[in-house]
C-alpha cells in the first residue's frame, strides 16, 4: 500500500488526490476524521424534511432508478397544488424546516400526458410549475424549499433562486465512458457530465448554495472518482457555492437493468468518505445518508463525515423506498456513539446561512435571521431575551449537572488552559462557543469551578438607581430603542431631558432606599457638551456626597472631550475631580469594526472606546466592560471582543467585571427592519457567560448576569455557568425596557437575597468598587417598602454650544 503524508489542514495537488487509490483504510481514516473535526468540531448535523416528489415521470432511463417511470393509467402526472400542500402541512405538523422537492428531468420534453397536464395548469414547463409550488408551499407552511430539479440553464436558476434557498443536482459520476452503450447512463442526455457540471457551474455565477455529490458501485473506478470529485473541487474554487458533496451509496432494486449489479462494499464506500474528506477543504460539508447504510452509522462517521442530509419523520425515500429513514432518536443515539452530537440545521448549511446578503434572495433573508442561531444553525427554542417564555429544558438539565469526558480532545486541551490562566487564541474561544451536548456541560461545569475557585458560593450585588438624564440622541445606533430623535418616533416612551432639580430628586430618592451607587448614562443629546456631564456630577455630590457616581459611556466621554477641545486624560480628571467615580463598559456592543459599520457606524471605533478606557484606568477611574450580543455578529467577533478586553485588563488592570447583554430585539430598530436575528438562543447566552469566564481568566474575576434580560431561571442556569454577580437592584430600568424586555424595574435588596439563597448561593451586598457598604446603607435599602416612584417625562432648556452640532453629526 502507497503511504502518503496527509495533512489534517493541508490541501492535496491533484497527483496528490490519485495518489489516494492505494492508501490503507487505517490510515485514510484517521486522517480524513480529524481534518473533518478541525472545522466540524463536536457536531453532526441533518436536516428535518418533507419529501415532496413533484413529478416521478423524466425523459432520462437510468438503469438504476425506480423514483422515475413511465406514465400510469390513472396516475396524475404531477402533484396536483393541494396534494403539495397537504404534505407540506404534514411535515410542518412534524416540526420539519426544509420541502425537498425532487422531480424528473423535463418529462415534456419525453411524455405528450405531460405537456398535456402543465398546459391544463397554465405552465410552459415543469421547472414553471415546480416555481409555483415552491413559492406556494413557502407562503402556506413557511418550510424553506429545496429543489433537485435537473439539468438547468442560467435563467432556470435565476427563477428558482428566487422561490428557493437552495437547490442542487448530484454529478453522480464526471466518467463519460458511464454514458456509453450498456452503462448505466446509457439513453439518459441528462446525464451527460459536461452538461451536470455546466448547471453546476452555472449555480455558481447565479450565487445558489448547491448540493452535489457522487454515487458509488455504479461501474466507476476509484480513479474516475478521484475525476469527479476534483472537478467539483475546482468549481468550489471558483465559486464557493457548493455547500455540501454526498457520497452515496448504489443500491441494485428489482425492476431495474442492474438489479444484479454488486452492492459497493462497505470499505469501498468508507475510502470514497475518506477520499472526498481529503481532497476538499476541511470546512466542506460532507454527506452519507443514513438509511443506505443501516448498521454502519458509527462507521461512516469515522470516516470523516459531518452530515446525514435530510431525513424525514413523515415521507419516505421516494428515490430508496426500500430504505426507511432511521427514527431521530435512533440517529441521535448513534451519532452520540460515534462521538459526536445530532445538531439540526437549515436546507441552506451554516456558513452560507451567516452571509445571507451574498447567498441568499431578500425576500427570504429576514425570515431566516429570523430562524437561525449565531453560528446559523436553526433555533431550536422561543426563548429570547427580556421575554417571559421559559428556558428550553433541554439546556436546562444540561447545566449544573456533572460533566462527561469530551469525546473531542481539542476541547478538553482548550477548557485545562483556560483554567490555567492561559490566554486562548480566536479559534479556541469560537470552538467552545459552538459547543453542544456533552461539550456545552463540560464547559459550563469548567467555568462553574473556576467561579467556585475565584469566588466560592458568595454571589453579590449592589443597591443603585438608573438614572438616564436623556433619550433624545443625535446618533443613529441600528439597535437603539431608546433613544429617541427624528426617525424614532413609533418606538416606545416619548423624547425627555430630565432637568438637574429631577436628577437631584432621584438621588435623593435612591439614597433613602439605600443605594450606594447612581449609574447614570443617556443619548447623546445635540446641545450636550462636556460641561454638561461635569454639572451632573457635581448635582449628584451635592445632594448626596456618599453616593458612588458610575456614570457616562465611552462615547459619552469622547463627545464631552471633543466639545471641551480637551485631551482625555484631561477632560477625565475633571471628571474625577468634579464626582465621577467610575465608568460603565457600555457603547461597546461589538468591540470589531466590520460589526460597528452596521450597527453603530457613527458611534466611536472599536479603537476609540480603547483609548477612552486606557485613558479612565490610567487617571484612576475604574470601569466595567460589556458586550452586547445576539444581533448581526459571529462567534469570531465574540472572541476577538473577550480578546481585546483581556488585553487591556493585562495592560492597566482597571476592569472591574464583565457583563454579558444579550440583545433584546423586541423594539429595536435593525430587528423591525428585519435586519437582525431575535437575539441569542438561551444556550449561546449560558455560554457567553461561561466562556467569558473561561477566556477572561483569571484576569477579570466577575462575571455578571442581567437579571432584567434573562429573569429568574436564566440566572439561576447562570449561575451554575460562571457567574458570581448580579449587578444593581436597578430601581428605574429604561434602556432594556425600551427595547422590549418585561422581567421588571426594581428588585429591592431583599428580594435578591432572597432569590440568591433559593439558589443556593450566599448573598453579598457590595459597593460599585465591590467593598461593603456601611451599615447605615445596608438597613436604609432592607427598609423599603413601597415601590419607586414612576419616571416622570420632563424637559429642561438648554443654551445650545456652538460647537455641539458638529461634533455629533
Amino acid at each position: 500500500m502507497t503511504t502518503l503524508t496527509l495533512d489534517p489542514l493541508g490541501r492535496l495537488s491533484r497527483d496528490e488526490a490519485y495518489g489516494l487509490i492505494d492508501v490503507a483504510l487505517d490510515v485514510l481514516l484517521p486522517a480524513a476524521a480529524a481534518r473533518r473535526d478541525a472545522a466540524h468540531g463536536h457536531a453532526v448535523s441533518y436536516s428535518r424534511k418533507v419529501f415532496i416528489p413533484l413529478t416521478q415521470l423524466c425523459r432520462d432511463v437510468c438503469h438504476y432508478c425506480t423514483f422515475a417511470h413511465p406514465p400510469r393509467k390513472g396516475e396524475a402526472p404531477f402533484l396536483s397544488i393541494e396534494k403539495v400542500l397537504e404534505i407540506a402541512r404534514a411535515g410542518a405538523a412534524a416540526g420539519c424546516k426544509e420541502a425537498l422537492f425532487t422531480l424528473g428531468d423535463k418529462p415534456e420534453y419525453r411524455y405528450h400526458v405531460a405537456r398535456e397536464a402543465l398546459a391544463e395548469m397554465g405552465h410552459p414547463t415543469t421547472l414553471s410549475y415546480l416555481a409555483e409550488a415552491a413559492r406556494v408551499v413557502y407562503r402556506e407552511t413557511g418550510l424553506l424549499p429545496h429543489v433537485n430539479p435537473g439539468l438547468l440553464d442560467a435563467n432556470d436558476l435565476a427563477a428558482l433562486r428566487a422561490v428557493s434557498i437552495s437547490q442542487g443536482i448530484m454529478l453522480e459520476s464526471s466518467s463519460e465512458r458511464l454514458c456509453e452503450k450498456g452503462g448505466p447512463h446509457y439513453g439518459s442526455p441528462d446525464k451527460k457530465p459536461a452538461a451536470r457540471l455546466e448547471t453546476i457551474r452555472l449555480a455558481g455565477e447565479a450565487r445558489v448554495p448547491f448540493t452535489t455529490g457522487i454515487l458509488i458501485g455504479i461501474g466507476e473506478t476509484r480513479a474516475e472518482r478521484i475525476d469527479a470529485l476534483l472537478a467539483l473541487r475546482d468549481l468550489q474554487d471558483q465559486y464557493g457555492h457548493i455547500q455540501e458533496i454526498i457520497v452515496q451509496n448504489f443500491r441494485p432494486k428489482v425492476g431495474t437493468l442492474m438489479v444484479n449489479a454488486p452492492i459497493p462494499s462497505l470499505d469501498e464506500h468508507l475510502w470514497t468518505i475518506a477520499a472526498a474528506r481529503m481532497i476538499f477543504a476541511p470546512e466542506m460539508n460532507l454527506q452519507a445518508p443514513p438509511n443506505l447504510r443501516p448498521g454502519a452509522l458509527r462507521q461512516l462517521v469515522e470516516a470523516g463525515i459531518n452530515d446525514w442530509g435530510g431525513v424525514s419523520p413523515v415521507t419516505p425515500d421516494h428515490v430508496n423506498p426500500e430504505a426507511p429513514w432511521p427514527h431521530l432518536e435512533a440517529l441521535a443515539k448513534a451519532t452520540r456513539e460515534a462521538g459526536k452530537e445530532l445538531t439540526e440545521r437549515l436546507a441552506i448549511y451554516p456558513a452560507y446561512a451567516r452571509d445571507l446578503d451574498r447567498w441568499i434572495d431578500p425576500a427570504f433573508r429576514t425570515p431566516l435571521l429570523q430562524r437561525v442561531d449565531t453560528d446559523g444553525f436553526p433555533r431550536t427554542d422561543n426563548w429570547s431575551p427580556g421575554a417571559q417564555e421559559l428556558p428550553p429544558l433541554a439546556d436546562l438539565q444540561r447545566i449544573g449537572v456533572p460533566a462527561r469526558p469530551v469525546a473531542d480532545q481539542t476541547v478538553a486541551n482548550i477548557l485545562a488552559r483556560a483554567k490555567a490562566g492561559e490566554t486562548l487564541e480566536e479559534s479556541d474561544i469560537v470552538r467552545l462557543f459552538r459547543a453542544r451536548g456533552d461539550e456545552f456541560t463540560a464547559v459550563c461545569k469548567a467555568a462553574d469551578e473556576l467561579r467556585q475557585q475565584m469566588n466560592g458560593d458568595v454571589v453579590s450585588f449592589v443597591v443603585n438607581r438608573n438614572i438616564n438624564y436623556t433619550n433624545i440622541c443625535s446618533y443613529r445606533c441600528q439597535f437603539c430603542a431608546f433613544a429617541k430623535g427624528k426617525s424614532t418616533e413609533d418606538l416606545r416612551g416619548k423624547p425627555y431631558d430630565l432637568p438637574i432639580t429631577e436628577i437631584q430628586r432621584r438621588v435623593r430618592e435612591a439614597w433613602d432606599r439605600g443605594a450606594t451607587e447612581v449609574c447614570m448614562q443617556g443619548g447623546i443629546h445635540p446641545s450636550y457638551t462636556g460641561e454638561t456631564y461635569m454639572e451632573i456630577c457635581r448635582a449628584v455630590k451635592e445632594e448626596a456626597p456618599g453616593m458612588h457616581v458610575h456614570a457616562f459611556s465611552p462615547l459619552e466621554i469622547w463627545q464631552g472631550a471633543k466639545t471641551l477641545g480637551l485631551p482625555l486624560r484631561d477632560y477625565l480628571m475633571r471628571l474625577k475631580d468634579a464626582g465621577l467615580s467610575t465608568l460603565p463598559g457600555t457603547a461597546a456592543e461589538i468591540l470589531d469594526d466590520e460589526i460597528r459599520e452596521i450597527i453603530c457606524h457613527d458611534k466611536v471605533t472599536t479603537d476609540q472606546w480603547f483609548e477612552v478606557m486606557r485613558a479612565a484606568h490610567e487617571v484612576g477611574l475604574r470601569s466595567t466592560s460589556t458586550i452586547m450580543f445576539g444581533h448581526v455578529e459571529r462567534f469570531e467577533h465574540w472572541a476577538r471582543h473577550l480578546l481585546r478586553l483581556r488585553a487591556l485588563q493585562v495592560e492597566t488592570g482597571g476592569f472591574t467585571e464583565f457583563v454579558p447583554l444579550p440583545f433584546v430585539h423586541m423594539e429595536s430598530p435593525i430587528y423591525r427592519k428585519g435586519r437582525a436575528r431575535r437575539g441569542p438562543s438561551f444556550r449561546e447566552t449560558v455560554l457567553m457567560h461561561a466562556v467569558a469566564r473561561l477566556a477572561l481568566h483569571p484576569v477579570i474575576p466577575n462575571i455578571q448576569a442581567s437579571w432584567v434580560k434573562l429573569g429568574v431561571e436564566g440566572v439561576r442556569a447562570c449561575l451554575q455557568a460562571g457567574v458570581n454577580d448580579m449587578g444593581g437592584t436597578l430601581m428605574n430600568e429604561t434602556i432594556s425596557r425600551s427595547a422590549g424586555a418585561s422581567h421588571g424595574q426594581e428588585m429591592t435588596a431583599m428580594d435578591m437575597e432572597a432569590m440568591l439563597r433559593e439558589m443556593g448561593r450566599i448573598p453579598r451586598q457590595r459597593t460599585t468598587a465591590y467593598g461593603t457598604p456601611d451599615d447605615a446603607a445596608m438597613q436604609r435599602a432592607r427598609t423599603v417598602t413601597t415601590p419607586v416612584e414612576p419616571v416622570r417625562i420632563l424637559m429642561r432648556e438648554h443654551k445650545k454650544a456652538p460647537s455641539a452640532t458638529a461634533c455629533a453629526a
